[in-house]
């Protein structure tokens, strides 16, 4: 797939050099209006599709060849018929009123050289060519065939539930091409350990969230047990990392703590545990919560980074190099004596970025930690000396989201510059780019095997990358609003997403399809989990609340037959209500981050607003 360049401005828009009548375009619009109202029903939905990007175009084509009272009187009279979800870019829209405002938005650079993309069956195609056509209209026929991608599919015409579910992105829908290729969803397998069992003896140093250092009795890494997944990527796909002594010692860890791990379901819903940012006059920005639930971070306005500890263990610091050459390298408790008793506290804060800091990702094996900002960089800190060892420049405008691997080593970042970059910890310029996105990158997600990356954007789609060539293998349209939340499943099978426009997303990935829709938010989701097991969805927004949805139940039984997938007939099922398993207010918190415990208990975080 070759990317093309962002094409010479002038070049772009000389293709609306006139060619129609400007004082017909309002004639042309509401001729093809009312012949697409007096259509069929079963073709009506379809053709609707029409309106907004025709809207746009002949808009911008009046704006172009300086027809301005014109464009400004065929904004006024069809704006209002557009569907609601595309206010906000027709604000934008009416901004433009002169040609030089054409020439420095990208926005609409990016509309007039990626073809909008509509769906239709075959019949209402034909019906559409027919009439124009014999209308001899060509000013529409030209705009259709200039700018607009018709994806047509043999079949019956899709009802106008099924388009609204996947419309609505600055692009149109998805091409049925950009969501066939081959993706490798299943996991990775893991190394296989044997759990020591001499619980007893170490229950005292368990509460502190570190075993004793003492290695299991059997390490059985190589044993192949487990079967590979069919649906795993090859296991050197991607190089990863080697896992470390001290990796393994917390996969024991978190082995013994899963055996402890609560059962969730509709009838056992796990206990929320709420982390209230208060008097964070700084404004949180930014929050993320350590596999092992032992330290958060918060990111913040005022361009601070801080770290707290969530147990009673307090953050220490190593000593210095004088004081670590004194130290018996034999001796069994090494690993304590080189922390520095003195720099005990519950709180480091971080200084180094220049703006917000948006963005934080601790790495999976706590020694290092993430954070991203508006001042363009993604920095480094250590979280033994509590210092920052790189700042990663590549982005030169604010970064929005950034990730670690959950292998750790590698990390993924997005920002306004519209393109997300793929990182390793000990390369200073960026290992991929993924470029495609119309709009800022909102977030950046890791698939649980890190052989993908799923990105959401304010173009209001969500891509899925592959880590291995940079290609994007899915497209998934139908958020209303710029997306802010992104969730695998545990089984690496589906993707949740969440947008401003108050809806959870279900997405199958090897399929490619919308599976399911979770209504019930007021506004923005900025926080998706799954619980360990993939049993409960916890999604947290900004009206307040967090919610519970039956994860099971959500993707049991789904009609993915080869008919859905080629047409795109999707058929939601209006079941939020029975999904929905509970509700939790807060006072007056909105909810930015969620975490599940390896015991499935569900920490949740934000600030405390005074309005």
């Amino acid at each position: 797939v070759v990317v093309e360049d962002q094409p010479d401005v002038s070049a772009v828009l000389s293709a609306y050099n006139q060619q129609g009548d400007p004082t017909l375009y309002e004639e042309y619009y509401s001729g093809l209006k009312h012949f697409i109202e007096c259509s069929l029903d079963c073709h009506r939905a379809e053709l609707s599709q029409l309106f907004y990007p025709l809207f746009v175009h002949m808009y911008l084509e009046l704006v172009y060849n300086q027809h301005e009272s014109e464009a400004k009187s065929f904004f006024e009279r069809f704006h209002g018929d557009q569907e609601c979800y595309y206010q906000d870019d027709l604000r934008v829209l009416s901004s433009l009123t002169k040609k030089e405002h054409m020439k420095g938005n990208e926005t609409m650079l990016d509309f007039r050289t990626s073809k909008f993309v509509l769906r239709i069956s075959r019949d209402s195609y034909q019906l559409l060519k027919r009439h124009l056509q014999e209308k001899q209209n060509n000013q529409i026929w030209n705009i259709v065939q200039e700018h607009l991608y018709i994806d047509i599919f043999d079949g019956m015409p899709r009802s106008k539930q099924q388009i609204d579910a996947m419309v609505g992105s600055l692009a149109g829908e998805a091409k049925r091409e950009a969501n066939k290729a081959k993706v490798f969803f299943g996991l990775l397998k893991e190394p296989e350990f044997d759990v020591p069992l001499d619980d007893e003896d170490e229950e005292g140093e368990n509460e502190e969230g570190k075993p004793k250092k003492k290695k299991p009795k059997k390490d059985s890494v190589g044993s192949k047990s487990k079967k590979q997944d069919p649906n795993a990527p090859p296991q050197n796909r991607i190089p990863l990392p080697e896992l470390k002594d001290s990796d393994k010692l917390d996969k024991v860890m978190n082995m013994k703590e899963a055996a402890r791990r609560v059962r969730l379901g509709p009838e056992c819903l796990p206990s929320i545990c709420f982390y209230t940012f208060l008097n964070a006059y700084q404004g949180l920005t930014a929050v993320d919560i350590t596999d092992d639930s032992s330290m958060i971070v918060g990111g913040f306005a005022d361009s601070t980074v801080r770290v707290w500890s969530v147990t009673p263990k307090k953050l220490r610091s190593v000593k210095t190099a004088a004081d670590l050459s004194l130290i018996d390298k034999e001796s069994d408790d090494v690993l304590e004596r080189i922390m520095d008793e003195k720099t005990a506290s519950e709180l480091k804060i971080l200084y180094g970025h220049s703006g917000p800091v948006y963005g934080t990702s601790f790495s999976p094996d706590r020694n290092y930690l993430l954070s991203c900002s508006e001042d363009g960089t993604v920095r480094l800190w250590s979280l033994q000396t509590f210092t920052c060892l790189v700042g990663y420049k590549g982005h030169n405008y604010p970064v929005w989201d950034t990730q670690f691997s959950p292998y750790g080593y590698y990390f993924v970042s997005g920002g306004h510059d519209r393109v997300a970059r793929l990182w390793a910890t000990d390369h200073y310029q960026p290992l991929r780019i993924f470029a495609g996105h119309l709009a800022d990158v909102t977030c950046t997600r890791f698939h649980p095997n890190s052989n993908y990356i799923a990105t959401g954007s304010a173009d209001r789609t969500v891509r899925l990358w592959d880590v291995l060539n940079g290609n994007c293998v899915r497209i998934f349209t139908g958020h209303k609003g710029p997306i802010h939340s992104l969730a695998f499943s545990p089984n690496g099978r589906f993707l949740a997403t969440g947008a401003t426009d108050g809806r959870v997303l279900l997405w199958d990935i090897g399929h490619g399809l919308m599976v399911g829709e979770l209504k019930g938010h007021t506004d923005t989701v900025y926080a998706l989990r799954f619980s360990r097991d993939g049993e409960i969805l916890a999604s947290g927004s900004m009206d307040n609340t967090v919610r519970l949805w039956d994860a099971v139940k959500a993707f049991e039984d789904l009609e993915t037959d080869d008919f859905t997938t080629a047409t795109g007939h999707i058929n939601l099922p209006e079941n939020s209500q029975d999904l929905l398993l509970g509700t939790y207010m807060t006072k007056s918190t909105p909810v930015v981050h969620l975490h599940f415990t390896r015991r499935n208990l569900l920490l949740a975080a934000g600030a405390y607003s005074s309005q």
